[in-house]
Protein backbone atom coordinates (compact mmCIF):
# COMPACT_ATOMS: atom_id res chain seq x y z
CA UNK A 1 0.00 0.00 0.00
CA UNK A 2 0.97 3.62 -0.43
CA UNK A 3 2.52 5.64 2.35
CA UNK A 4 -0.11 7.06 4.68
CA UNK A 5 -2.86 4.98 3.10
CA UNK A 6 -4.94 2.98 5.49
CA UNK A 7 -7.87 0.62 5.77
CA UNK A 8 -10.30 1.35 8.60
CA UNK A 9 -12.92 -1.19 9.67
CA UNK A 10 -13.65 0.48 13.01
CA UNK A 11 -16.60 2.50 11.69
CA UNK A 12 -18.45 -0.51 10.28
CA UNK A 13 -22.25 -0.49 10.30
CA UNK A 14 -23.71 3.00 9.70
CA UNK A 15 -26.09 3.37 6.74
CA UNK A 16 -25.47 5.23 3.50
CA UNK A 17 -25.47 8.98 4.26
CA UNK A 18 -28.73 10.92 3.81
CA UNK A 19 -26.91 13.25 1.43
CA UNK A 20 -27.81 14.12 -2.15
CA UNK A 21 -25.10 14.81 -4.73
CA UNK A 22 -25.52 16.64 -8.02
CA UNK A 23 -23.89 17.06 -11.38
CA UNK A 24 -23.45 20.16 -13.57
CA UNK A 25 -26.53 19.23 -15.60
CA UNK A 26 -28.72 19.45 -12.50
CA UNK A 27 -29.21 15.70 -12.10
CA UNK A 28 -29.18 14.54 -8.51
CA UNK A 29 -28.59 11.30 -6.67
CA UNK A 30 -29.70 10.54 -3.12
CA UNK A 31 -26.90 8.31 -1.86
CA UNK A 32 -29.30 6.41 0.41
CA UNK A 33 -31.24 5.32 -2.71
CA UNK A 34 -28.29 3.14 -3.78
CA UNK A 35 -29.13 0.48 -1.22
CA UNK A 36 -29.74 -2.91 -2.84
CA UNK A 37 -26.30 -3.65 -4.23
CA UNK A 38 -22.77 -3.05 -2.92
CA UNK A 39 -21.65 0.57 -3.36
CA UNK A 40 -18.17 2.05 -3.47
CA UNK A 41 -18.20 5.80 -2.76
CA UNK A 42 -15.01 7.64 -3.69
CA UNK A 43 -14.33 11.23 -2.65
CA UNK A 44 -11.84 12.96 -4.93
CA UNK A 45 -10.90 16.32 -6.42
CA UNK A 46 -9.29 17.53 -9.65
CA UNK A 47 -6.50 19.22 -7.65
CA UNK A 48 -5.67 16.04 -5.73
CA UNK A 49 -2.82 14.29 -7.58
CA UNK A 50 -3.23 10.86 -5.88
CA UNK A 51 -6.96 10.98 -6.68
CA UNK A 52 -6.26 11.54 -10.37
CA UNK A 53 -3.79 8.63 -10.39
CA UNK A 54 -6.41 6.40 -8.77
CA UNK A 55 -9.41 7.30 -10.97
CA UNK A 56 -8.54 4.97 -13.90
CA UNK A 57 -8.52 2.00 -11.50
CA UNK A 58 -12.02 2.98 -10.32
CA UNK A 59 -13.10 3.41 -13.94
CA UNK A 60 -12.05 -0.20 -14.58
CA UNK A 61 -14.29 -1.38 -11.74
CA UNK A 62 -17.19 0.72 -13.01
CA UNK A 63 -16.74 -0.92 -16.42
CA UNK A 64 -17.26 -4.42 -15.08
CA UNK A 65 -20.88 -5.50 -15.36
CA UNK A 66 -19.99 -8.83 -13.72
CA UNK A 67 -18.85 -7.21 -10.49
CA UNK A 68 -22.23 -6.29 -8.96
CA UNK A 69 -20.86 -2.99 -7.62
CA UNK A 70 -22.01 0.60 -8.00
CA UNK A 71 -18.98 2.92 -8.26
CA UNK A 72 -19.94 6.43 -7.19
CA UNK A 73 -17.22 9.06 -7.59
CA UNK A 74 -18.01 12.37 -5.88
CA UNK A 75 -15.84 15.39 -6.57
CA UNK A 76 -15.06 17.72 -3.68
CA UNK A 77 -14.14 20.59 -6.02
CA UNK A 78 -15.60 23.89 -4.89
CA UNK A 79 -17.56 25.90 -7.44
CA UNK A 80 -16.32 24.09 -10.53
CA UNK A 81 -19.18 21.68 -11.22
CA UNK A 82 -19.08 22.24 -14.98
CA UNK A 83 -15.41 21.22 -15.26
CA UNK A 84 -15.80 17.77 -13.71
CA UNK A 85 -17.30 15.99 -16.74
CA UNK A 86 -14.73 17.42 -19.20
CA UNK A 87 -11.97 16.50 -16.73
CA UNK A 88 -13.17 12.88 -16.68
CA UNK A 89 -13.79 12.80 -20.45
CA UNK A 90 -10.29 14.08 -21.29
CA UNK A 91 -8.84 11.18 -19.33
CA UNK A 92 -11.08 8.54 -20.88
CA UNK A 93 -12.96 7.96 -17.62
CA UNK A 94 -16.43 7.92 -19.14
CA UNK A 95 -17.67 5.20 -16.78
CA UNK A 96 -17.24 7.41 -13.74
CA UNK A 97 -20.13 9.64 -12.70
CA UNK A 98 -19.40 13.38 -12.47
CA UNK A 99 -21.19 13.87 -9.15
CA UNK A 100 -20.08 16.83 -7.10
CA UNK A 101 -20.63 17.72 -3.47
CA UNK A 102 -19.02 21.12 -2.98
CA UNK A 103 -20.45 22.04 0.42
CA UNK A 104 -18.26 19.55 2.23
CA UNK A 105 -21.21 17.68 3.76
CA UNK A 106 -19.80 14.30 2.78
CA UNK A 107 -16.28 14.86 4.05
CA UNK A 108 -17.80 16.23 7.26
CA UNK A 109 -20.08 13.17 7.53
CA UNK A 110 -17.07 10.87 7.21
CA UNK A 111 -14.82 13.12 9.28
CA UNK A 112 -12.07 13.04 6.67
CA UNK A 113 -9.27 15.54 6.19
CA UNK A 114 -7.52 14.09 3.16
CA UNK A 115 -8.41 12.81 -0.29
CA UNK A 116 -8.90 10.36 -1.84
CA UNK A 117 -11.21 8.53 0.53
CA UNK A 118 -13.14 5.42 -0.48
CA UNK A 119 -16.00 3.87 1.48
CA UNK A 120 -17.56 0.45 0.79
CA UNK A 121 -21.19 -0.34 1.59
CA UNK A 122 -22.84 -3.75 1.38
CA UNK A 123 -26.16 -4.42 -0.37
CA UNK A 124 -27.99 -3.53 2.84
CA UNK A 125 -26.51 -0.05 2.59
CA UNK A 126 -24.28 -0.52 5.65
CA UNK A 127 -20.66 0.61 5.79
CA UNK A 128 -18.15 -2.25 5.55
CA UNK A 129 -14.87 -0.31 5.59
CA UNK A 130 -13.26 2.91 4.49
CA UNK A 131 -9.91 3.39 2.86
CA UNK A 132 -7.92 6.60 3.16
CA UNK A 133 -5.39 7.29 0.44
CA UNK A 134 -4.69 6.12 -3.07
CA UNK A 135 -5.09 2.50 -4.10
CA UNK A 136 -5.09 0.38 -7.25
CA UNK A 137 -8.71 -0.77 -7.11
CA UNK A 138 -8.18 -3.27 -9.91
CA UNK A 139 -5.48 -5.19 -8.02
CA UNK A 140 -6.15 -8.68 -6.71
CA UNK A 141 -5.93 -7.69 -3.06
CA UNK A 142 -8.42 -4.89 -3.75
CA UNK A 143 -10.82 -7.45 -5.22
CA UNK A 144 -10.66 -9.39 -1.96
CA UNK A 145 -11.52 -6.21 -0.05
CA UNK A 146 -14.46 -5.43 -2.35
CA UNK A 147 -15.74 -8.99 -1.90
CA UNK A 148 -16.29 -8.16 1.78
CA UNK A 149 -19.17 -5.98 0.66
CA UNK A 150 -20.57 -8.65 -1.64
CA UNK A 151 -18.96 -7.47 -4.89
CA UNK A 152 -17.78 -10.44 -6.89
Amino acid sequence: GQTGAKLDRSKRGPPLPAITVQDAAGQSLALASLKGKPVLINLWATWCAPCVVELPTLNKLANRADLNLAVVTVSQDMGNAEKIQPFLDERGLAQLPAWIEAKGDLSAYYGIQTLPATILYDAEGKEVWRYMGERDWGAEDSMALLAEGGAR
